[in-house]
């Protein structure tokens, strides 16, 4: 995480990017600090959240194009895990897109969006809305302590 720091928003758009995708990065170290640093809290967070969303686009478009069986090899999800992924999604509906920076959960909602072949725009929506929240609201806990 030190070199994803020392490269300012760079580093903090890399770090939401990869935090979006099923690799273990945690972007919220480096916005706390850079927070901590004193970088404008407006920026941070929306670099930030244009990060996140784009690395929740990239599993949105491998939902949409890749073949099942990659799709599940690629979130280690057997036959029966992906069924109830895909029953859950459909039961919750869109605003479980909104969710989707919960950890653990959140990957396999942006992939299955792309599955079910979401519009777009709603996926966008939401997603964002749900990402910029969390963002905003670790901003705001960080700046209140410090």
């Amino acid at each position: 995480m030190g070199s994803l720091v020392e490269l300012g928003f760079v580093g903090l758009f890399v770090s939401a990017f990869l935090a979006a995708t099923i690799l273990p990065v945690s972007s919220e170290v480096v916005l706390i600090t850079l927070l901590i640093n004193g970088f404008s809290p407006f920026a941070l967070v929306t670099v930030a959240t244009i990060g996140n969303v784009a690395g929740s686009l990239v599993n949105y478009a491998l939902g949409y194009w890749a073949s099942l069986g990659i799709i599940k090899k690629w979130l280690r999800m057997s036959e029966n895990e992906f069924v109830k992924a895909e029953q859950r999604f459909k039961k919750y509906g869109l605003i479980s897109l909104a969710f989707a920076w919960v950890p653990v959960v959140g990957d396999p909602l942006t992939v299955m969006a792309g599955v079910l072949r979401i519009r777009l725009l709603w996926f966008l929506i939401l997603v964002t809305a749900g990402k910029l929240l969390r963002y905003v609201v670790v901003s705001y806990m960080v700046l209140q302590v410090s």
